[in-house]
């Protein structure tokens, strides 16, 4: 396979663009995981300046009564894209959502606490504290390999 990279200064994000002879299987997962790829700085505001975060800067991100904010170690800025909105540009591999109003970075969770009463609570950096739903805890166990194990493995 060639691989071409051409430099424009005035793109702000990264297009790509596949040449191929015929369509095929391996090409439309090729197309998928490379769209599922997202590289883009996130645009927040901090009062009336605007700036572009790389995603790994954030913490989380969530909704707060005002709107989307998202959080860093250092600072909450305000965000203008709606939660389902930055679900899909967030790298899905990265981030997670964990209830209707709070999507994680999961490489900067430093604990997981899981409570006898099936609730999970994860530590982010800086000690930040964030809930999961009752709703996405099945999804956040199968993230997180967090299920039961079965009776081969215990042994």
């Amino acid at each position: 396979m060639e691989v071409e990279i051409r430099l424009e200064p005035h793109r702000q994000e990264p297009k790509v663009v596949i040449l191929a002879g015929e369509e095929s299987e391996e090409l439309l997962r090729l197309a998928e995981s490379l769209r599922s790829l997202a590289m883009g700085p996130i645009p927040v505001n901090r009062g009336e300046e605007k700036l572009l975060l790389p995603q790994g800067e954030f913490l989380r991100f969530y909704t707060d009564g005002k709107g989307v904010s998202a959080q860093t170690a250092q600072e909450v800025y305000g965000v203008h894209l709606r939660l389902y909105e930055l679900e899909e540009r967030l790298d899905q591999t990265g981030f997670v959502r964990i209830s209707n109003s709070e999507i994680i970075n999961l490489d900067r969770v430093t604990a997981v606490d899981l409570s006898l009463s099936g609730t999970i609570c994860m530590t982010l950096d800086g000690a930040v504290k964030s809930y999961v739903s009752r709703r996405y805890v099945k999804k956040i166990k199968e993230t997180l390999n967090l299920g039961r194990r079965s009776q081969n493995e215990k042994r």
